[in-house]
Protein backbone atom coordinates (compact mmCIF):
# COMPACT_ATOMS: atom_id res chain seq x y z
CA UNK A 1 0.00 0.00 0.00
CA UNK A 2 0.83 3.70 -0.33
CA UNK A 3 2.54 5.50 2.29
CA UNK A 4 1.45 9.24 0.80
CA UNK A 5 -0.48 10.51 -2.10
CA UNK A 6 -1.29 13.56 -4.03
CA UNK A 7 -4.75 14.53 -4.85
CA UNK A 8 -4.64 16.34 -7.54
CA UNK A 9 -8.16 18.23 -7.38
CA UNK A 10 -10.04 20.61 -5.70
CA UNK A 11 -12.82 21.41 -3.46
CA UNK A 12 -15.03 18.30 -2.42
CA UNK A 13 -14.22 15.38 -4.44
CA UNK A 14 -10.53 16.48 -3.06
CA UNK A 15 -11.68 16.39 0.50
CA UNK A 16 -13.64 12.90 -0.48
CA UNK A 17 -10.68 11.47 -1.06
CA UNK A 18 -8.88 12.50 1.33
CA UNK A 19 -10.79 11.19 3.59
CA UNK A 20 -10.83 7.69 2.51
CA UNK A 21 -6.56 7.87 2.08
CA UNK A 22 -6.76 9.16 6.14
CA UNK A 23 -8.99 5.78 7.04
CA UNK A 24 -5.94 3.47 5.37
CA UNK A 25 -3.31 5.52 7.03
CA UNK A 26 -2.12 7.13 3.67
CA UNK A 27 -0.32 10.84 4.15
CA UNK A 28 -2.24 13.38 2.12
CA UNK A 29 -0.67 16.33 -0.10
CA UNK A 30 -2.89 18.98 -1.48
CA UNK A 31 -2.18 21.75 -4.24
CA UNK A 32 -3.97 24.63 -4.33
CA UNK A 33 -4.25 27.77 -6.77
CA UNK A 34 -4.02 31.75 -4.76
CA UNK A 35 -8.38 31.34 -4.58
CA UNK A 36 -8.28 27.96 -2.62
CA UNK A 37 -5.77 28.73 -0.53
CA UNK A 38 -8.17 28.94 2.71
CA UNK A 39 -10.34 25.96 1.14
CA UNK A 40 -10.94 22.89 3.36
CA UNK A 41 -8.79 21.09 1.22
CA UNK A 42 -6.03 22.77 1.97
CA UNK A 43 -5.93 22.56 5.53
CA UNK A 44 -7.22 18.76 5.56
CA UNK A 45 -4.39 17.56 4.08
CA UNK A 46 -1.08 16.60 6.03
CA UNK A 47 0.75 18.99 3.75
CA UNK A 48 0.00 21.35 0.88
CA UNK A 49 1.79 22.38 -1.85
CA UNK A 50 0.96 26.04 -4.00
CA UNK A 51 0.31 25.42 -7.51
CA UNK A 52 0.77 29.62 -8.26
CA UNK A 53 -1.70 31.16 -9.49
CA UNK A 54 -5.83 31.35 -10.33
CA UNK A 55 -7.30 29.71 -13.73
CA UNK A 56 -7.74 26.27 -14.26
CA UNK A 57 -4.84 26.12 -16.58
CA UNK A 58 -2.05 27.37 -14.46
CA UNK A 59 -3.01 25.32 -11.22
CA UNK A 60 -4.78 22.15 -11.61
CA UNK A 61 -4.15 21.76 -15.27
CA UNK A 62 -0.97 21.96 -15.27
CA UNK A 63 0.87 18.54 -15.56
CA UNK A 64 4.28 19.44 -14.87
CA UNK A 65 3.38 21.55 -11.85
CA UNK A 66 1.53 18.77 -10.33
CA UNK A 67 4.30 15.51 -11.33
CA UNK A 68 7.14 18.06 -9.87
CA UNK A 69 5.31 18.40 -6.58
CA UNK A 70 4.81 14.93 -5.96
CA UNK A 71 8.34 14.06 -6.65
CA UNK A 72 9.29 17.12 -4.34
CA UNK A 73 7.43 16.00 -1.41
CA UNK A 74 7.57 11.79 -2.13
CA UNK A 75 4.20 11.02 -3.33
CA UNK A 76 4.29 7.55 -4.11
CA UNK A 77 0.62 7.71 -6.41
CA UNK A 78 -1.33 10.53 -7.40
CA UNK A 79 -5.36 10.37 -7.65
CA UNK A 80 -7.00 13.02 -9.60
CA UNK A 81 -10.55 12.70 -8.53
CA UNK A 82 -12.98 14.04 -11.23
CA UNK A 83 -12.53 16.35 -13.84
CA UNK A 84 -9.37 18.32 -14.74
CA UNK A 85 -7.09 15.42 -15.83
CA UNK A 86 -8.51 12.45 -14.34
CA UNK A 87 -9.52 11.10 -17.91
CA UNK A 88 -6.36 12.37 -19.50
CA UNK A 89 -3.88 9.59 -20.33
CA UNK A 90 -1.08 12.10 -21.65
CA UNK A 91 -1.36 12.62 -17.79
CA UNK A 92 -1.61 8.86 -16.90
CA UNK A 93 1.41 8.18 -18.53
CA UNK A 94 3.64 10.90 -17.70
CA UNK A 95 2.85 10.12 -13.99
CA UNK A 96 4.12 6.25 -14.96
CA UNK A 97 7.12 8.13 -16.74
CA UNK A 98 7.72 9.24 -13.65
CA UNK A 99 7.81 6.53 -11.55
CA UNK A 100 4.15 7.65 -9.85
CA UNK A 101 1.52 5.64 -9.99
CA UNK A 102 -1.93 6.98 -11.43
CA UNK A 103 -5.04 6.23 -9.09
CA UNK A 104 -7.49 5.31 -12.03
CA UNK A 105 -7.43 3.00 -15.68
CA UNK A 106 -4.44 3.07 -17.76
CA UNK A 107 -3.72 5.28 -20.45
CA UNK A 108 -4.45 2.31 -22.64
CA UNK A 109 -7.91 2.20 -21.25
CA UNK A 110 -8.35 6.72 -21.81
CA UNK A 111 -7.86 6.53 -25.32
CA UNK A 112 -9.84 3.32 -26.02
CA UNK A 113 -12.97 4.52 -24.32
CA UNK A 114 -12.43 8.47 -24.52
CA UNK A 115 -13.40 8.45 -28.15
CA UNK A 116 -16.48 8.30 -28.23
CA UNK A 117 -16.79 6.58 -32.26
CA UNK A 118 -13.86 4.52 -31.03
CA UNK A 119 -15.70 3.31 -27.93
CA UNK A 120 -19.30 2.38 -29.72
CA UNK A 121 -17.17 0.31 -32.16
CA UNK A 122 -15.55 -1.58 -28.93
CA UNK A 123 -19.17 -2.00 -26.87
CA UNK A 124 -20.67 -3.51 -30.12
CA UNK A 125 -17.44 -6.26 -30.27
CA UNK A 126 -18.49 -6.75 -26.97
CA UNK A 127 -22.03 -7.42 -28.20
CA UNK A 128 -23.62 -4.17 -26.66
CA UNK A 129 -26.49 -2.76 -28.75
CA UNK A 130 -25.14 0.53 -29.83
CA UNK A 131 -27.27 4.01 -30.92
CA UNK A 132 -26.26 4.33 -34.45
CA UNK A 133 -23.82 6.93 -36.03
CA UNK A 134 -21.69 8.46 -39.00
CA UNK A 135 -18.36 8.60 -39.48
CA UNK A 136 -16.63 11.43 -37.98
CA UNK A 137 -17.14 15.04 -39.88
CA UNK A 138 -17.16 18.55 -39.50
CA UNK A 139 -18.80 19.21 -42.64
CA UNK A 140 -21.89 17.90 -44.74
CA UNK A 141 -20.35 15.28 -47.34
CA UNK A 142 -21.75 12.22 -48.69
CA UNK A 143 -21.11 10.07 -45.18
CA UNK A 144 -23.25 12.94 -44.02
CA UNK A 145 -25.67 12.72 -46.19
CA UNK A 146 -26.10 9.12 -46.04
CA UNK A 147 -26.69 9.07 -42.61
CA UNK A 148 -29.79 11.70 -43.03
CA UNK A 149 -31.18 9.91 -45.43
CA UNK A 150 -31.51 6.39 -43.36
CA UNK A 151 -32.15 7.67 -40.17
CA UNK A 152 -34.07 11.25 -41.01
CA UNK A 153 -34.41 14.05 -38.31
CA UNK A 154 -34.26 15.09 -35.33
CA UNK A 155 -30.12 13.97 -34.96
CA UNK A 156 -27.50 14.86 -32.75
CA UNK A 157 -24.52 16.74 -33.82
CA UNK A 158 -21.87 15.70 -30.98
CA UNK A 159 -18.23 15.69 -30.13
CA UNK A 160 -16.05 12.64 -30.51
CA UNK A 161 -13.90 13.71 -27.23
CA UNK A 162 -15.02 15.20 -24.07
CA UNK A 163 -18.31 14.98 -22.81
CA UNK A 164 -20.55 17.26 -20.17
CA UNK A 165 -22.62 18.47 -23.11
CA UNK A 166 -20.14 20.73 -24.81
CA UNK A 167 -19.61 19.96 -28.75
CA UNK A 168 -23.32 18.40 -29.00
CA UNK A 169 -26.40 20.09 -30.74
CA UNK A 170 -29.62 18.67 -31.57
CA UNK A 171 -30.44 19.40 -34.87
CA UNK A 172 -34.36 19.45 -36.52
CA UNK A 173 -34.16 20.04 -40.27
CA UNK A 174 -31.79 20.30 -42.57
CA UNK A 175 -31.18 23.87 -42.94
CA UNK A 176 -29.67 23.80 -38.86
CA UNK A 177 -27.18 21.29 -39.98
CA UNK A 178 -24.19 22.83 -41.45
CA UNK A 179 -24.33 24.89 -38.76
CA UNK A 180 -24.62 23.04 -36.16
CA UNK A 181 -21.93 20.86 -37.41
CA UNK A 182 -19.40 24.03 -37.82
CA UNK A 183 -20.43 25.19 -34.20
CA UNK A 184 -20.33 22.02 -32.87
CA UNK A 185 -16.96 21.42 -34.14
CA UNK A 186 -15.55 24.58 -33.17
CA UNK A 187 -16.55 24.65 -29.36
CA UNK A 188 -15.23 21.01 -28.94
CA UNK A 189 -12.18 22.06 -30.77
CA UNK A 190 -11.65 24.95 -27.26
CA UNK A 191 -13.14 22.82 -25.05
CA UNK A 192 -11.05 19.46 -26.01
CA UNK A 193 -8.73 20.37 -28.73
CA UNK A 194 -9.99 17.67 -30.86
CA UNK A 195 -12.68 19.01 -33.15
CA UNK A 196 -14.18 15.73 -34.40
CA UNK A 197 -18.14 15.63 -34.29
CA UNK A 198 -20.33 12.89 -35.81
CA UNK A 199 -23.72 12.49 -35.88
CA UNK A 200 -25.84 10.00 -33.55
CA UNK A 201 -29.82 9.40 -34.12
CA UNK A 202 -31.70 11.16 -31.70
CA UNK A 203 -33.65 8.87 -28.97
CA UNK A 204 -36.55 10.45 -27.91
CA UNK A 205 -37.45 10.90 -24.32
CA UNK A 206 -34.93 8.08 -22.99
CA UNK A 207 -33.53 7.68 -19.59
CA UNK A 208 -30.11 7.98 -18.72
CA UNK A 209 -29.27 5.04 -16.85
CA UNK A 210 -25.12 4.42 -16.30
CA UNK A 211 -23.57 1.03 -14.29
CA UNK A 212 -20.78 1.20 -11.75
CA UNK A 213 -17.94 -1.27 -12.90
CA UNK A 214 -14.78 -2.20 -10.49
CA UNK A 215 -12.12 -4.30 -12.62
CA UNK A 216 -8.69 -5.10 -11.03
CA UNK A 217 -4.69 -6.08 -12.84
CA UNK A 218 -5.85 -9.83 -12.71
CA UNK A 219 -8.93 -9.31 -15.42
CA UNK A 220 -12.08 -9.94 -12.45
CA UNK A 221 -14.81 -7.87 -12.97
CA UNK A 222 -17.83 -6.49 -11.36
CA UNK A 223 -20.69 -4.10 -11.22
CA UNK A 224 -22.20 -1.92 -8.61
CA UNK A 225 -25.58 -1.72 -9.65
CA UNK A 226 -27.37 1.15 -11.53
CA UNK A 227 -27.80 4.91 -11.08
CA UNK A 228 -30.46 6.71 -12.14
CA UNK A 229 -29.48 10.20 -13.54
CA UNK A 230 -32.25 11.63 -16.26
CA UNK A 231 -33.31 14.49 -14.17
CA UNK A 232 -30.32 17.03 -16.24
CA UNK A 233 -29.42 20.55 -17.10
CA UNK A 234 -28.07 20.95 -20.72
CA UNK A 235 -26.82 17.25 -20.14
CA UNK A 236 -25.68 18.44 -16.79
CA UNK A 237 -26.87 15.71 -14.26
CA UNK A 238 -28.30 18.09 -11.32
CA UNK A 239 -30.22 14.92 -9.32
CA UNK A 240 -29.45 11.11 -9.09
CA UNK A 241 -30.79 8.14 -7.29
CA UNK A 242 -30.20 3.92 -6.93
CA UNK A 243 -31.29 1.75 -7.06
CA UNK A 244 -33.72 3.54 -10.97
CA UNK A 245 -37.29 3.87 -10.82
CA UNK A 246 -37.69 2.35 -14.22
CA UNK A 247 -35.23 -1.02 -13.71
CA UNK A 248 -36.85 -4.48 -13.01
CA UNK A 249 -34.65 -7.65 -12.35
CA UNK A 250 -34.35 -8.39 -15.33
CA UNK A 251 -33.08 -5.37 -16.92
CA UNK A 252 -30.98 -4.71 -14.20
CA UNK A 253 -29.13 -8.04 -15.11
CA UNK A 254 -28.96 -7.59 -19.03
CA UNK A 255 -27.69 -4.02 -18.24
CA UNK A 256 -24.76 -5.29 -15.73
CA UNK A 257 -23.93 -7.79 -17.79
CA UNK A 258 -23.17 -5.80 -21.09
CA UNK A 259 -21.32 -3.55 -18.56
CA UNK A 260 -18.88 -5.93 -17.33
CA UNK A 261 -18.62 -7.41 -21.17
CA UNK A 262 -17.84 -4.07 -22.35
CA UNK A 263 -15.64 -3.38 -19.38
CA UNK A 264 -13.50 -6.50 -19.67
CA UNK A 265 -13.17 -6.28 -23.64
CA UNK A 266 -11.32 -3.23 -22.98
CA UNK A 267 -9.15 -4.69 -20.73
CA UNK A 268 -10.40 -1.62 -18.06
CA UNK A 269 -8.75 -1.66 -14.53
CA UNK A 270 -10.24 0.33 -11.95
CA UNK A 271 -13.16 1.89 -11.49
CA UNK A 272 -15.17 2.65 -14.25
CA UNK A 273 -19.00 3.75 -15.36
CA UNK A 274 -20.94 2.71 -18.31
CA UNK A 275 -23.46 5.01 -19.48
CA UNK A 276 -26.58 3.25 -21.24
CA UNK A 277 -29.78 5.42 -22.92
CA UNK A 278 -32.72 3.74 -21.78
CA UNK A 279 -36.34 3.52 -23.97
CA UNK A 280 -38.17 2.60 -20.48
CA UNK A 281 -41.40 1.95 -22.65
CA UNK A 282 -39.73 -1.52 -24.48
CA UNK A 283 -37.01 -2.06 -22.23
CA UNK A 284 -34.50 -1.54 -25.04
CA UNK A 285 -31.31 0.14 -24.27
CA UNK A 286 -27.94 1.32 -26.28
CA UNK A 287 -24.39 1.78 -25.01
CA UNK A 288 -23.64 5.28 -24.51
CA UNK A 289 -20.27 5.98 -23.31
CA UNK A 290 -17.91 4.77 -20.77
CA UNK A 291 -16.21 7.11 -18.22
CA UNK A 292 -12.98 6.45 -17.43
CA UNK A 293 -12.95 8.28 -13.54
CA UNK A 294 -15.04 8.00 -10.41
CA UNK A 295 -18.24 9.86 -11.06
CA UNK A 296 -20.12 12.53 -9.27
CA UNK A 297 -22.90 10.37 -8.39
CA UNK A 298 -20.88 7.69 -6.59
CA UNK A 299 -21.71 8.56 -3.12
CA UNK A 300 -25.85 7.00 -3.65
CA UNK A 301 -23.57 3.89 -4.65
CA UNK A 302 -21.94 3.71 -2.03
CA UNK A 303 -24.88 4.43 1.04
CA UNK A 304 -26.64 1.46 -0.70
CA UNK A 305 -23.58 -1.11 -0.62
CA UNK A 306 -21.68 -0.05 1.74
CA UNK A 307 -18.57 0.07 0.12
CA UNK A 308 -15.70 2.63 -0.40
CA UNK A 309 -15.48 3.31 -4.37
CA UNK A 310 -12.37 5.53 -3.58
CA UNK A 311 -10.85 3.18 -0.73
CA UNK A 312 -11.04 -0.03 -4.01
CA UNK A 313 -9.61 2.46 -6.49
CA UNK A 314 -6.53 2.96 -4.31
CA UNK A 315 -6.25 -1.00 -3.65
CA UNK A 316 -6.66 -1.80 -7.21
CA UNK A 317 -4.01 0.62 -7.71
CA UNK A 318 -1.61 -1.05 -5.08
CA UNK A 319 -1.78 -4.41 -7.42
CA UNK A 320 -4.83 -6.11 -4.87
CA UNK A 321 -6.85 -8.11 -5.81
CA UNK A 322 -10.82 -7.65 -5.82
CA UNK A 323 -12.60 -9.54 -3.13
CA UNK A 324 -16.21 -8.70 -4.46
CA UNK A 325 -18.18 -11.19 -5.73
CA UNK A 326 -20.99 -10.63 -8.15
CA UNK A 327 -23.56 -12.76 -6.65
CA UNK A 328 -22.58 -10.60 -3.22
CA UNK A 329 -23.37 -7.74 -4.52
CA UNK A 330 -27.21 -6.47 -3.25
CA UNK A 331 -28.44 -2.97 -2.75
CA UNK A 332 -30.07 -2.26 0.87
CA UNK A 333 -32.70 0.49 0.42
CA UNK A 334 -32.24 3.59 -1.35
CA UNK A 335 -30.35 6.88 -2.05
CA UNK A 336 -30.58 10.28 -3.91
CA UNK A 337 -28.06 12.89 -4.38
CA UNK A 338 -28.66 16.69 -5.06
CA UNK A 339 -25.74 18.88 -6.54
CA UNK A 340 -26.05 21.82 -4.37
CA UNK A 341 -24.34 24.66 -6.71
CA UNK A 342 -23.80 28.39 -6.24
CA UNK A 343 -26.04 29.63 -9.15
CA UNK A 344 -29.44 31.47 -9.72
CA UNK A 345 -31.89 28.83 -11.50
CA UNK A 346 -34.20 31.87 -12.02
CA UNK A 347 -31.69 34.16 -14.24
CA UNK A 348 -30.55 30.77 -16.92
CA UNK A 349 -28.66 29.72 -13.60
CA UNK A 350 -26.12 32.26 -13.98
CA UNK A 351 -23.19 31.79 -11.53
CA UNK A 352 -23.01 33.31 -8.27
CA UNK A 353 -19.86 34.29 -6.59
CA UNK A 354 -19.33 36.09 -2.93
CA UNK A 355 -18.42 35.07 0.30
CA UNK A 356 -20.86 32.58 1.66
CA UNK A 357 -22.29 34.61 4.92
CA UNK A 358 -24.19 31.37 6.33
CA UNK A 359 -23.26 27.78 5.61
CA UNK A 360 -25.06 25.27 8.09
CA UNK A 361 -25.49 22.08 6.10
CA UNK A 362 -28.34 19.96 7.90
CA UNK A 363 -27.49 17.13 9.71
CA UNK A 364 -29.31 13.71 10.76
CA UNK A 365 -30.31 9.62 10.39
CA UNK A 366 -29.55 8.89 6.66
CA UNK A 367 -27.60 12.20 5.43
CA UNK A 368 -24.36 12.66 4.20
CA UNK A 369 -22.39 15.87 2.89
CA UNK A 370 -19.98 16.14 0.39
CA UNK A 371 -18.48 19.46 0.31
CA UNK A 372 -15.35 21.23 -0.32
CA UNK A 373 -16.39 24.71 1.46
CA UNK A 374 -16.70 26.10 4.86
CA UNK A 375 -18.46 29.25 6.34
CA UNK A 376 -16.52 32.00 5.06
CA UNK A 377 -14.98 31.11 2.19
CA UNK A 378 -15.03 33.57 -0.57
CA UNK A 379 -16.49 31.65 -4.03
CA UNK A 380 -14.73 32.64 -6.90
CA UNK A 381 -15.68 32.07 -10.62
CA UNK A 382 -12.84 30.47 -11.89
CA UNK A 383 -14.07 26.89 -11.16
CA UNK A 384 -16.57 24.82 -11.21
CA UNK A 385 -19.79 25.90 -9.37
CA UNK A 386 -20.56 22.80 -7.21
CA UNK A 387 -20.15 23.70 -3.86
CA UNK A 388 -21.49 20.25 -2.26
CA UNK A 389 -23.22 17.25 -2.61
CA UNK A 390 -26.44 16.35 -0.32
CA UNK A 391 -26.94 12.57 0.23
CA UNK A 392 -29.80 10.92 1.63
CA UNK A 393 -30.50 7.29 2.26
CA UNK A 394 -33.89 5.54 3.45
CA UNK A 395 -35.24 2.06 3.50
CA UNK A 396 -37.10 2.72 0.12
CA UNK A 397 -37.33 5.24 -2.27
CA UNK A 398 -40.35 7.30 -0.58
CA UNK A 399 -38.38 7.74 3.06
CA UNK A 400 -35.01 9.05 1.22
CA UNK A 401 -36.95 11.44 -0.65
CA UNK A 402 -38.67 12.56 2.17
CA UNK A 403 -35.15 13.07 4.60
CA UNK A 404 -34.17 15.08 1.29
CA UNK A 405 -36.66 17.21 0.76
CA UNK A 406 -36.37 17.80 4.94
CA UNK A 407 -32.76 18.30 4.83
CA UNK A 408 -32.84 20.41 1.62
CA UNK A 409 -35.41 22.83 3.61
CA UNK A 410 -32.83 23.03 6.69
CA UNK A 411 -30.03 23.81 4.61
CA UNK A 412 -29.58 27.77 5.25
CA UNK A 413 -27.22 29.91 2.79
CA UNK A 414 -26.63 33.03 2.89
CA UNK A 415 -23.83 35.76 0.46
CA UNK A 416 -24.42 33.25 -2.37
CA UNK A 417 -27.81 32.33 -4.30
CA UNK A 418 -27.74 28.87 -4.63
CA UNK A 419 -30.35 26.28 -6.40
CA UNK A 420 -31.57 24.18 -3.39
CA UNK A 421 -35.24 25.89 -3.44
CA UNK A 422 -35.25 24.79 -7.29
CA UNK A 423 -34.22 21.21 -6.51
CA UNK A 424 -36.96 21.04 -3.52
CA UNK A 425 -39.44 22.21 -6.43
CA UNK A 426 -37.73 19.14 -8.55
CA UNK A 427 -38.27 16.41 -5.80
CA UNK A 428 -41.77 17.39 -4.91
CA UNK A 429 -43.02 17.57 -8.67
CA UNK A 430 -45.40 14.35 -9.10
CA UNK A 431 -43.64 13.05 -11.99
CA UNK A 432 -40.72 12.84 -10.16
CA UNK A 433 -42.60 11.41 -6.88
CA UNK A 434 -43.91 8.50 -9.21
CA UNK A 435 -40.35 7.84 -10.89
CA UNK A 436 -42.12 8.99 -14.25
CA UNK A 437 -39.49 11.23 -15.72
CA UNK A 438 -36.65 11.13 -18.73
CA UNK A 439 -33.64 13.19 -19.89
CA UNK A 440 -36.42 15.93 -20.89
CA UNK A 441 -38.03 16.97 -17.91
CA UNK A 442 -36.24 20.13 -16.82
CA UNK A 443 -37.08 21.62 -20.58
CA UNK A 444 -40.95 19.74 -20.32
CA UNK A 445 -41.12 21.88 -16.77
CA UNK A 446 -38.97 24.54 -17.63
CA UNK A 447 -40.98 26.55 -14.49
CA UNK A 448 -40.11 23.91 -12.06
CA UNK A 449 -39.34 25.77 -8.59
CA UNK A 450 -39.79 29.09 -9.41
CA UNK A 451 -40.26 29.94 -6.06
CA UNK A 452 -43.03 32.79 -4.28
CA UNK A 453 -39.92 34.81 -3.24
CA UNK A 454 -36.39 35.41 -4.99
CA UNK A 455 -33.22 33.71 -3.38
CA UNK A 456 -32.73 37.43 -1.79
CA UNK A 457 -36.20 37.28 -0.08
CA UNK A 458 -35.28 33.79 1.10
CA UNK A 459 -32.10 35.02 2.64
CA UNK A 460 -34.07 37.86 4.25
CA UNK A 461 -36.42 35.90 5.58
CA UNK A 462 -33.52 33.22 7.39
CA UNK A 463 -32.06 37.12 8.59
CA UNK A 464 -35.73 37.99 9.95
CA UNK A 465 -35.58 34.46 12.09
CA UNK A 466 -32.57 34.78 12.84
CA UNK A 467 -33.43 38.37 14.24
CA UNK A 468 -36.56 37.77 15.76
CA UNK A 469 -35.16 34.24 17.62
CA UNK A 470 -31.79 35.73 18.37
CA UNK A 471 -33.86 38.68 20.57
CA UNK A 472 -32.61 42.48 20.63
CA UNK A 473 -33.59 45.61 22.97
CA UNK A 474 -35.14 48.45 20.81
CA UNK A 475 -31.20 49.94 21.33
CA UNK A 476 -30.44 47.14 19.23
CA UNK A 477 -28.25 45.78 22.39
CA UNK A 478 -28.92 41.59 22.57
CA UNK A 479 -31.53 40.20 25.11
CA UNK A 480 -29.40 36.64 25.54
CA UNK A 481 -26.05 37.63 24.56
CA UNK A 482 -23.68 35.44 26.30
CA UNK A 483 -26.22 32.03 25.06
CA UNK A 484 -24.41 29.22 23.96
CA UNK A 485 -25.08 28.61 20.49
CA UNK A 486 -25.91 25.22 20.76
CA UNK A 487 -28.81 26.24 22.54
CA UNK A 488 -30.01 29.17 21.20
CA UNK A 489 -28.77 28.80 17.52
CA UNK A 490 -31.33 31.25 15.39
CA UNK A 491 -30.63 29.41 11.95
CA UNK A 492 -31.59 26.10 13.87
CA UNK A 493 -34.76 27.23 16.06
CA UNK A 494 -36.95 28.76 13.82
CA UNK A 495 -40.05 26.90 15.38
CA UNK A 496 -43.16 27.14 13.22
CA UNK A 497 -42.25 29.89 11.20
CA UNK A 498 -42.70 28.81 6.95
CA UNK A 499 -40.63 29.38 4.65
CA UNK A 500 -40.72 29.65 1.07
Amino acid sequence: MFSKVLVANRGEIAVRVQQTLKTLGIATVAVYSDPDSAAPHVSMADEAWALGGKTAEETYLDMEKLIAIARRCGAEAIHAGYGFLSENPRFARACGDAGITFIGPTPENMEALGDKIRSKALAQRAGAPVVPNSPPCTRIDTAVEEFVAIWGFPLLVKAAAGGGGRGMRLVSELEELAPALESAAREAQSAFGDGRVFLERYIPQPRHVEIQVLADGLGNTVHLLERECSIQRRYQKIIEETPSPALTPDLRRRMGEVAVAVARSARYVNAGTVEFLLDSENGHFFFLEMNTRLQVEHPITEEVLGLDLVEWQVRIAAGEQLTIRQDDIHARGHAVECRIYAEDPYHNFAPSVGTLVKWLPPSGPGLRLDSGVTQGQEISTYYDPLLAKLIAWGPDRSSSLRRMELALSQFPVMGLVTNISYLRHVIHHPRFVEGAYDTGFLTEHSDTGRPQVSQEGFNLAWALAAWATQGVSSQGSAIHAGAAEAQNNPWRNTGKLRLP
